[in-house]
């Protein structure tokens, strides 16, 4: 039903799309049921999840990184698996592996068993545990939806979205992913502690008898009905040229950043990052509700997209000067078009 949501129809003053968006909204309430405050994060999210992209969540331990992504995985139709990622976690553990079979004829075969990378939503827990080898082969697959084993190239499930966390302070025996792999990330979502309140309201929820129940309300379909909406959202190319304009001045050797990435970038993002803002854009103007992307909508999009893809020098590190200062002075810097907005 859906499903069937066209490019044409698919804005958000259209019925289906206007239906899905309303979906969109009784899914957050879901969420909340279970998870206090981190609003931001969980829109975070939800752009990414709309987008069509992945998400790494990176916070200290205690937040509920991992209840976050469960609750949004409960609220949805969805197969989830959780990966929790170890030093000894191989390839295999992930994509799958060769069984022999043997019937009761006695004629032996091999079978393939699929590994938990074979799911609508995955759970890379603590991503930055396992060795390179096992990162890479979920990263592949979070690249081309498929897996080639046993000689063979099978398709994932569709929509497939892989939500990684990672421990910001604990790094003793970790393998940090090196930033051609950061790169697939669509989003680098920061999860900070919640405010007083919050806290209090956390502590009343999670120490009493109540269990907070969540009731599904979206689908697969619904999640790639909105998919194709989002890339059908009009963007003018004054907010291409804005988003383009953004990226190169991150690049030292463009030379038309501003003073702090001239003193403290060694690499600028690529132009993945360029297309992560305007889809990640697109995203957060859907689920406004609005049927073209803003300036405004660039900007909210930047920090996620720009702060895992700009690598700060042996400078930045002296100074104690990391990238999120770095994309601040690029949003002062460039300024974003007035006029000519309309798709």
């Amino acid at each position: 039903m859906t499903a069937g949501v066209s490019a044409e129809a698919a804005t958000p003053s259209s019925p289906d799309t206007a239906r899905l968006i309303e979906a969109v909204r009784q899914l957050r309430a879901q969420i909340a049921r279970r998870v206090v405050g981190q609003d931001a994060v969980v829109e975070e999210i939800l752009m990414a999840l709309v987008a069509g992209g992945h998400a790494l969540l990176v916070g200290v331990p205690g937040l509920a990184k991992t209840l976050m992504i469960r609750s949004v995985a409960d609220a949805m139709q969805l197969v989830f698996r959780r990966i929790q990622f170890t030093p000894d976690l191989v390839p295999s553990d992930i994509t799958g592996t060769e069984i022999l079979e043997e019937s009761a004829s006695g004629h032996r075969a091999f079978r393939f068993v699929q590994g938990p990378v074979f799911a609508n939503i995955v759970l890379a827990d603590e991503i930055n545990r396992a060795p390179p080898r096992t990162q890479a082969a979920l990263l592949e697959a979070m690249q081309e939806h498929s897996v080639t084993a046993a000689g063979q190239t099978m398709r994932l499930p569709e929509p497939f979205f892989v939500l990684a966390t990672q421990n910001p302070i604990e790094q003793e025996g970790t393998y940090p992913l090196p930033e051609a792999q950061l790169d697939r990330f669509l989003f680098d979502i920061r999860v900070g502690y919640p405010n007083e309140a919050d806290e209090v309201s956390i502590l009343r929820a999670t120490t009493g008898t109540a269990t907070g129940a969540i009731t599904p309300v979206f689908t697969g379909e619904d999640a790639l009905a909105l998919q194709r909406a989002v890339r059908a959202l009009p963007c003018s190319e004054l907010l291409l040229q804005y988003a383009a304009r953004l990226v190169r001045a991150s690049r030292p050797q463009d030379g038309q950043g501003p003073a702090l990435v001239r003193q403290y970038v060694r690499w600028g993002a690529g132009p993945r990052a360029g297309q992560a803002l305007i889809l990640g854009a697109k995203a957060s103007a859907l689920l406004a509700g609005r049927g073209a992307v803003s300036p405004a909508d660039i900007r909210r999009v930047a920090m996620p997209v720009l702060r895992h893809r700009i690598l700060t020098n042996f400078a930045a590190e002296a100074d104690g000067v990391s990238s999120e200062p770095i994309v601040e002075a690029l949003l002062a810097h460039v300024a974003p078009p007035s006029s000519g907005l309309g798709g």
